[in-house]
């Protein structure tokens, strides 16, 4: 049990640390811009498997 309790005291103090500093907001922005970019290219690989699925008799 020590071992957790200090796992989410160190998971805790990095969470302090991005939460106090101002560096959640460029970290939350990074986030947004990736997941729409992983979301497109997501996409672009299921039209294409599906298009490829269909030419194989």
């Amino acid at each position: 049990m020590l071992r957790w309790a200090l796992i989410f005291l160190i998971i805790a103090l990095v969470a302090a640390l991005f939460g106090f500093t101002g560096i959640a907001a460029t970290a939350a922005g990074i986030a947004k811009f990736l997941f729409f970019l992983f979301l497109v290219v997501c996409l672009v690989f299921f039209i294409l498997g599906i298009s490829a699925g269909r030419r194989i008799p």
